[in-house]
């Protein structure tokens, strides 16, 4: 069984940093690309970043360029998305997306991040 769980969420001020994971299991992760994808409150899903299957290429929103880094351990399983200098605006949920694993997407269930003062 496929799944994907995020940790590393919770209240933060503006200007600071969090750190998320998301756990793989169930499936090859060093085999598939993955992403990370946000849904602020009120509003649709964003797409935030996405990296290949070795880490060697990754891509970024402009909304989060510069301020966000997302990595990943294979070894470990383990997807991770590095947030500094946050905003009010990056407050959403984030989920982990496994991307064409066994002809599909796999979500994980979310962990919220709320940037206020």
């Amino acid at each position: 069984e496929v799944q994907l769980v995020e940790s590393g969420g919770g209240l933060v001020q503006p200007g600071g940093s969090l750190r998320l994971s998301c756990a793989a299991s169930g499936f090859t992760f060093s085999s598939y690309a993955m992403s990370w994808v946000r849904q602020a409150p009120g509003k649709g899903l964003e797409w935030v970043s996405a990296i290949n299957s070795g880490g060697g290429s990754t891509s970024y929103a402009d909304s989060v360029k510069g301020r966000f880094t997302i990595s990943r351990d294979n070894a470990k399983n383990t997807l991770y998305l590095q947030m500094n200098s946050l905003k009010p605006e990056d407050t959403a949920v984030y989920y982990c997306k496994g991307i064409g694993i066994r002809g599909r997407d796999y979500w994980g269930q979310g962990t919220q991040v709320t940037v206020s003062s």
